[in-house]
C-alpha cells in the first residue's frame, strides 16, 4: 500500500475575478482574443479528485501511473483545453517583480474603464492568480511576461511537471500550478460511467477500478492533432 502523501493547492479569490467576468459583453470577442481563460475561471474543480490523481504520479517516469494504464498531460492537450495555440518561439525563462491584484481590480472598477481595458486586466488576473499562482495577492511579473509573449502553454505544462514532481519527491507541500486546467485534462479521459458512484466509492477506488477499455484515449485534442495525447 503506498503512503497517501499530503497535498495542499492554491486558494483564488474566485467570486471577485467571476463577478469581473459578467461585465464582459462580447464572450466570443473574449474567446478570440484569449482563448479558454473564462472556461478556466469558470471551472469548479473537484479537489479530492485532484489530491487523489497526484497520489497517482511517478516520479520514475513522470506520468500517471495506474492499475493498468498510465496517463500523461501533453502540450497539444493543454493548447486545446486552453484554446491557445503554441507559438514556434522560446518559451518565457527568467524572473520578475509583482503587482498588487487589488490595484487591477479597482482599475477594471473605474467608469472611465474601456471594455477593452477591462478584459485586458481580466485577462492578466486569470494569468496572475489562476494559470501561474505564486504570492499571495500578487501578480506575478512573470505572469505578466508570459501574458505579453501570448505562449503560455509550454510554461504551464513544465510548471505542471515540476510542481507535482518536486512536492511528489517531498511527500508534501503546496502544488502552484493551473489546478483548473489539470482537472480538465484529467476527467477528459474518464468515462461517463465514472461519475455514476452508486457504490459511495472513493475516488481512489474508483480510479483503481479503471480499466484501459474504459479510458477515454482519443480526446479532441487528439482528434485535431492527428495523434494520441
Amino acid at each position: 500500500m503506498k503512503k497517501t502523501k499530503s497535498y495542499k493547492f492554491k486558494e483564488v479569490d474566485l467570486v471577485s475575478l467571476r463577478e469581473l467576468a459578467l461585465k464582459v459583453k462580447n464572450q466570443t470577442g473574449f474567446r478570440l482574443r484569449y482563448g479558454g481563460l473564462l472556461t478556466i475561471l469558470r471551472t469548479n474543480v473537484e479537489e479530492k479528485l485532484v489530491h487523489t490523481l497526484v497520489q497517482f504520479y511517478d516520479p520514475s517516469f513522470r506520468c500517471f501511473t495506474f492499475q493498468d494504464f498510465q496517463l500523461v498531460p501533453t502540450l497539444e492537450a493543454y493548447s486545446y483545453l486552453l484554446d491557445s495555440p503554441i507559438a514556434e518561439k522560446t518559451p518565457f525563462t527568467g524572473p520578475g517583480t509583482s503587482l498588487t491584484p487589488l490595484y487591477l481590480l479597482e482599475r477594471s472598477n473605474l467608469k472611465t474603464t474601456c471594455q477593452d481595458t477591462l478584459e485586458d486586466i481580466l485577462a492578466l488576473l486569470i494569468y496572475g492568480l489562476i494559470l501561474f499562482p505564486n504570492l499571495d495577492n500578487f501578480v506575478d511579473m512573470n505572469a505578466i511576461e508570459i501574458f505579453h509573449s501570448k505562449n503560455p502553454v509550454p510554461t504551464l505544462l513544465a510548471d505542471t511537471y515540476h510542481a507535482i514532481h518536486d512536492r511528489t519527491l517531498k511527500g508534501r507541500g503546496y502544488i502552484f500550478c493551473c489546478v483548473p486546467l489539470l482537472y480538465r485534462w484529467f476527467i477528459s479521459h474518464l468515462p461517463s460511467s465514472f461519475h455514476d458512484n452508486s457504490e459511495n466509492w472513493s475516488y481512489s477506488q474508483r480510479i483503481m477500478a479503471l480499466t484501459p477499455n474504459e479510458v477515454v484515449w482519443l480526446t479532441p485534442a487528439a482528434q485535431c492533432n492527428g495523434h494520441f495525447c
